[in-house]
């Protein structure tokens, strides 16, 4: 909003941020989460904080996807900790890729700063979108150099780089940023091939706080209307001729790791969507049955079909994200990676049921989402008596009561973290849709069915129940004796 904010834990706005990152530590330690919440790291030879964890197995994917639901539970909102982690999963594959190619230094560079993080139990954003510029055009032929990050300057003892990334969930509350590169890129965009790690209180960078829907109410230090426990925020974070140590540097003009880099870090990124979405869906749907209990209508044949549509939404989401786990591809020893096609399923089911459901909500809740009275109109000494008696439905339930479930569906249904980022987080529709034409094989199903129907047909039967084609990770990975 214009101002310079000294502390992220006082701030009325990021507050509630931090609130929401706390939720990921409770989690480790808390008795209905601990379970989910820790991992046990081969590298520390001890256990850690999930959030940190590299994925040794499909049952690890899999406990990502429910205690992202879990957690969800518990804050309503996003609590901004996933790009990290899946930054560090895909940094583990890329650089395990690279040292089986003969460049060893990233490898060792990323396992002690694994170590670090996983040590100190670290929160960290993971920073991938880039402000882009001209869409139609590559990083290099940009007429603004700074629309992609680039790295400025080599030296002994590291890089400097500027440029920006977008749109980066929860960073202003967190302790490191991990940078990765927004796309698949060539050799003359070799500037532009960056990944690495830093403090995000390291000099020269600088965090704009994005707006967000009904984001003012945060502003006003109440405890009704803004949901002040547990929020989200993004920003852009700009990096103004910033230094990076050496040890802290992964990819430093590799182009040609950039397109496997972002295919792995969107499947992880998109399989986490099934988790975290359902959860927020579960909170919209028990608001939505408690608002109709409090004007009498629960047990309307409409008002139960609706539910049920809104349960069977989220199931699906949710479905797809444990499928994206349990049918896991194995990359290397220790090492695995989410299904890329349940995956990028997950993501697309995400980018619309979403809509769906908030608007399923919105219709059983009634207009009153749009039009309550303020909780200061309640609070009003004048008006509380008016407000109480008029706003009541069933005599179980109070004025206020109605009012906090109101805007709860109201602020999770129409919020950032439900509809907008539910679109455009790890990656837009289109970007799934590609992956989908990628990864199926057509004229495999066109000779199954020329087969059945008596013509013709090439068609050769393999084990593979699927008519899938191996994603560009798989390859490299197979190409470079990594996949077992």
């Amino acid at each position: 909003m214009g101002r310079e904010v000294k502390d992220v834990t006082k701030h009325p706005f990021l507050k509630p941020s931090v609130m929401s990152f706390k939720a990921t530590f409770d989690a480790a330690w808390q008795e209905d989460t601990k379970e989910l919440g820790r991992a046990w790291s081969p590298y520390l030879e001890d256990e850690i904080n999930r959030f940190n964890h590299i994925h040794r197995s499909p049952e690890d994917l899999a406990a990502k996807v429910k205690l992202l639901r879990k957690l969800s539970h518990k804050t309503g909102a996003c609590f901004q900790r996933c790009v990290g982690w899946d930054s560090l999963n895909t940094l583990h594959i890329v650089t395990t890729l690279m040292a089986k190619k003969g460049k060893t230094e990233p490898r060792e560079r990323f396992v002690e700063y694994l170590k670090y993080v996983q040590k100190n139990d670290l929160a960290l954003a993971g920073a991938m979108t880039d402000a882009k510029g001209v869409r139609n055009l590559k990083p290099s032929q940009q007429p603004n150099k700074n629309a992609y990050l680039r790295i400025t300057e080599v030296t002994k003892d590291g890089i400097y780089v500027s440029g920006a990334k977008a749109n980066i969930t929860g960073v202003a509350a967190t302790e490191e940023m991990v940078v990765l590169p927004t796309r698949a890129m060539g050799p003359e965009d070799k500037d532009y091939a960056v990944a690495f790690a830093i403090p995000t209180d390291t000099e020269g960078v600088k965090i704009v706080v994005g707006r967000q829907l009904n984001d003012a109410r945060r502003m006003e230090e109440g405890e009704i209307d803004g949901l002040p426990y547990f929020y989200n925020h993004e920003g852009l974070v700009i990096f103004d001729n910033v230094f990076v140590p050496m040890n802290r540097v992964f990819l430093a003009g590799e182009w040609e790791y950039t397109g496997t880099l972002v295919e792995i870090f969107s499947a992880y990124h998109r399989q986490g969507y099934g988790g975290c979405k359902a959860g927020l869906g579960d909170v919209i749907i028990g608001a939505s049955a408690d608002l109709a209990k409090q004007i009498g209508v629960e047990k309307a044949s409409h008002v139960q079909d609706k539910l049920t549509e809104m349960i069977f939404l989220t199931e699906t989401m949710y479905s797809a994200g444990i499928a994206a786990s349990l049918n896991a591809v194995k990359m290397c020893d220790n090492c695995w990676w989410v299904n890329p096609m349940h995956a990028n399923v997950t993501k697309h089911l995400v980018a619309r049921f979403p809509s769906q459901i908030a608007q399923l909500s919105i219709d059983l809740a009634g207009g009153i989402v749009g039009t309550a009275p303020s909780e200061w109109d309640l609070k009003n000494p004048k008006l509380k008596e008016y407000i109480s008696r008029y706003l009541q439905g069933a005599e179980d339930f109070t004025a206020e009561d109605r009012l906090r479930m109101v805007r709860l569906v109201e602020n999770v249904s129409m919020g950032v973290a439900f509809q907008i980022e539910s679109v455009h987080g790890a990656g837009s529709p289109a970007a799934q849709r590609i992956m989908f034409s990628r990864l199926y094989d057509l004229n495999f199903a066109q000779e199954v069915a020329k087969s059945l129907a008596g013509r013709k047909s090439s068609v050769k039967f393999t084990p593979k129940a699927e008519p899938w084609r191996e994603s560009q990770s798989e390859t490299e990975a197979k190409e470079a004796g990594l996949k077992p």
